[in-house]
């Protein structure tokens, strides 16, 4: 791939299937280099492969469908022509333009339909009186008084002064094609509510919400419920869980959820296993978990279940893939549903009594998405554009090996080697989390991307999973927890070496790079094991634990998540500390905008080293956040890619005797 190839990436959303499983549509992303945007249209296809899948609208912001029960309606998000943000449209699939069904001063969210299709229930954020007014520049607004932990994100901004509220409108009550009907607000107070969903009769609503004191301190969100005319709101759970996605089980009687246990203050406790869980509707039970935080872990590629009649739907970090197993309700053996060397990034499931309908986006190291289609165990893909990026660029094979630490553990790493017989020089790449996987996707934070924007410039790239990472089981995800750095640098030593046995690859030519966890092991290994490395580069990282605590958008949980709750080690732990020890060039890319990791990481990193004469540079992002290098402006992401490539050209030249590194 050359980095100008990202504009033949697809990105694809979470599918909706109609409710006889006929009919299946996503919302497919793609980024314009020549108008230095992303669009967002939506597809439809039907299901038996009949026909193509064809553009349904043609964006440019269009997203999150859902079916009407009936099927004769699809709801969606859509800016107004005029500009603002993303109301909820509606799609007569009979013919016809879609029209606004809501008109919220800060947009809504996904829509989710009633079971008899009369209403949509959805979240949408609240701003403060006379808050984010429109034509009022943020600059012109009055103060904001902070009295809470967790007051913005990054992305986003500030969000203590515009909660999320779940809402209901009734789109037909005053005809189809009259004004917007007016939202009904069901929630109030300071808190955040999220993830509407119906029971199967329609006369109750689920959504998680933080509503305890000190609910913008930590972590813990509850199960609740009420009428869908706001009433009989009650909590289902009552602490030590964070948690998403909750969903009522085909009878009624049980919410099913995603979620991790927390500390009893309320923070994470690191590297914690996101498990499927089920409470009584009628409260009198505690949450009881249905997975094994050994086996299975909720994919952030994902983010979603889906109930069903025999189960939970339920996609599972496992060694660089993503599964889509079926969970019994009560905790039973989980049988897959689809598996491979490929990750789940979302998907729908139809019920009927003559088939079970899944329709998933499925990405592999060749694809960043096809909408695939599953009924009765037959597979086939209803999208090509898998396809399409294969047959315009050139993408190398990804080559899996085992590496094995010194005290004789697996490890799993891939290869993507250039072209020729080498040798080659070689990039050590470091993905963030650290409690997530590199596999088998050209989509998302640790995908096989960036590996082979690498190898087509002709480096050889090591990527694997030490142990601290998703996707092996929870003990493998808290191997490191005690000693974040020092126990993670070993296991990524291993991936290398065990790379550099082919004498295809040149070990006096090893740079070392990584983002976000990523950044930090690359400063830590530069000032530790720098002479491993020609040089070193670290994006959007933490490196000075100390000050990250304070300044990041959520800072307190993650600093005490991953480093520990003992401040007094944070300092040992930064690698801002162990500046003093890097004597190889590194270059810092940092997003100016970033709230996950601010800015001040890298520039006190930046500063560090100048201030010793050692080589560094530090490539700065305006407008951009902790996600530039997947969700940016294209020609940022471009510019991102020619930075790097040129910074391991200047260090790693092409034609070069230097003696090995040891």
């Amino acid at each position: 791939m050359l980095p100008t190839d990202i504009d033949l990436l697809r990105i694809l959303g979470r599918p909706a299937l109609s409710a006889d499983g006929r009919l299946a549509a996503v919302g497919v992303t793609a980024p314009d280099v020549a108008a230095d945007t992303h669009t967002t249209e939506l597809w439809m296809a039907a299901t038996d492969g009949s026909a193509p899948a064809r553009r349904l609208t043609r964006g440019p912001s269009d997203s999150a469908p859902a079916f009407s029960p009936d099927g004769r309606w699809l709801a969606f998000l859509r800016p107004p022509a005029a500009g603002g943000p993303a109301q909820i449209h509606l799609l007569p699939l009979d013919g016809g333009d879609p029209f606004p069904v809501t008109d919220l001063p800060l947009g809504a969210g996904p829509p989710a339909w009633s079971p008899d299709g009369t209403r949509l229930a959805f979240t949408a954020r609240v701003p403060e009186p006379g808050r984010y007014r429109p034509g009022v520049p943020p600059g012109r607004e009055r103060p904001r008084r902070i009295t809470a932990l967790r007051f913005m994100a990054d992305g986003l901004g500030f969000t203590f002064d515009r909660p999320r509220h779940v809402f209901l409108t009734a789109p037909f009550t005053t005809g189809a094609f009259g004004p917007a009907p007016a939202a009904t607000q069901l929630t109030t107070g300071p808190y955040d509510h999220d993830e509407v969903a119906w029971n199967p009769d329609g006369t109750q609503l689920t959504f998680v919400s933080g509503r305890h004191p000190g609910h913008a301190d930590d972590l813990r969100r509850d199960v609740w419920v009420c009428a869908p005319d706001g009433t009989g709101q009650r909590p289902l759970t009552r602490g030590g869980l964070e948690m998403s996605c909750p969903q009522f089980t085909p009878d009624g009687h049980h919410v099913c959820f995603a979620a991790e246990t927390l500390t009893p203050d309320g923070r994470a406790r690191g590297a914690s296993s996101y498990g499927l869980w089920s409470v009584r509707t009628d409260g009198t039970t505690d949450p009881v978990r249905l997975t094994d935080p050994e086996t299975h872990h909720l994919s952030f590629s994902s983010l979603m279940i889906q109930t069903g009649r025999d189960g939970v739907y339920f996609p599972n970090d496992w060694h660089g893939e993503v599964h889509l197993d079926l969970i019994p309700y009560d905790g039973g053996t989980p049988r897959p549903v689809l598996t491979g060397p490929r990750q789940v990034n979302g998907f729908a499931v139809t019920e009927t009594p003559d088939a079970t309908t899944v329709a998933a986006v499925l990405s592999s190291a060749g694809s960043a998405g096809d909408l695939t289609v599953l009924r009765e165990g037959t597979a086939h893909e209803l999208t090509t554009f898998g396809a399409t990026l294969r047959a315009r660029t050139t993408l190398r094979p990804v080559e899996e090996f085992t590496a094995h630490t010194e005290d004789g553990y697996p490890l799993q790493g891939w290869l993507v080697r250039p072209e020729g017989p080498g040798p080659h020089p070689v990039i050590l790449q470091i993905k963030g989390g650290p409690y997530t996987q590199w596999g088998y996707t050209l989509n998302g934070p640790a995908s096989f991307e960036e590996a082979q924007v690498y190898a087509r410039a002709g480096y050889a790239v090591v990527l694997g999973n030490p142990r601290g990472t998703s996707g092996y089981g929870q003990a493998h995800g808290r191997w490191a927890a005690d000693d974040l750095a020092r126990r993670t640098a070993p296991d990524l030593l291993a991936l290398l070496d065990h790379a550099l046995r082919d004498p295809a690859l040149d070990p006096a030519r090893v740079g070392v790079q990584g983002g976000s966890f990523g950044g930090y092991m690359s400063a830590w290994l530069a000032a530790h094991h720098g002479k491993r490395f020609r040089a070193a580069m670290g994006e959007r990282g933490c490196y000075a634990i100390d000050s990250h605590f304070g300044s990041a958008d959520d800072g307190v949980n993650n600093s005490i998540a991953l480093y520990g709750a003992d401040t007094g080690r944070w300092a040992d732990l930064s690698p801002l500390t162990h500046a003093g020890l890097i004597d190889i060039p590194m270059m810092f890319i940092q997003s100016e905008e970033d709230r996950h990791t601010p800015m001040e990481q890298a520039q006190r990193m930046f500063v560090a080293l100048k201030m010793r004469g050692v080589p560094v540079e530090l490539l700065l992002f305006p407008g951009e956040g902790h996600d530039m290098s997947r969700t940016g402006l294209p020609s940022h992401r471009i510019a991102r890619y020619e930075a790097i490539l040129d910074w391991w050209s200047r260090q790693m030249p092409k034609e070069d005797d230097r003696a090995p590194a040891h």
